[in-house]
């Protein structure tokens, strides 16, 4: 049963990391459950490295920074490199499949075309972001957060003209976890 969760999203400038965990904290407030959301980046405005946290919890949430990180995203080898550490030894690690990873760990790996799902399929890199907000959501689960609310999260902070290309590719990110 889910209590707490501690997600830490990182990438680089540019790639939206910051705008998923906003969807992200937002949708699970929305569905009453208390969330914190914190933020990082490099001086560079694209290109530099960007971490981005969010904390949901049934209870008060006493302190705003992930300190045992449940999830892990990285679009990047750099990301990886840089954040790997944090990962609880039990926890999920979601890479773009152009990371190279260390198999041999004890945390659950999804080593995912990510990036070229929104290139490719979607026709945009600008949609990364919300190609991984639909992996993240596919692993928290429907019977944490509603997945009305998270279309309504996605609708609500993207611009307007490009809400259905985000909402497919939101769905193309849970179909890379549920298939």
């Amino acid at each position: 049963m889910f209590q707490k969760m501690e997600l830490r999203l990182s990438g680089s400038g540019g790639q939206g990391v910051i705008l998923a965990a906003i969807i992200l904290a937002d949708a699970a407030i929305e569905q009453g459950i208390n969330a914190i959301q914190t933020q990082s980046y490099g001086p560079e405005a694209r290109g530099g490295s960007s971490k981005a946290e969010v904390i949901i919890s049934k209870d008060e949430i006493k302190f705003p920074k992930v300190t045992n990180c449940d999830i892990l995203l990285c679009l990047t080898q750099n990301s990886y490199d840089k954040y790997i550490a944090s990962l609880n030894k039990n926890g999920i690690l979601v890479v773009d499949e152009s990371v190279n990873v260390n198999m041999n760990e004890s945390y659950k790996i999804y080593k995912l075309p990510i990036l070229d799902t929104a290139q490719n399929k979607i026709g945009t890199h600008m949609v990364a972001n919300i190609v991984s907000v639909g992996t993240l959501y596919a692993l928290i689960g429907e019977d944490v957060i509603s997945k009305d609310v998270m279309i309504r999260s996605i609708t609500n902070r993207v611009p307007p003209v490009t809400v259905d290309k985000n909402i497919y590719a939101f769905e193309e990110g849970i179909k890379l976890i549920r298939g």
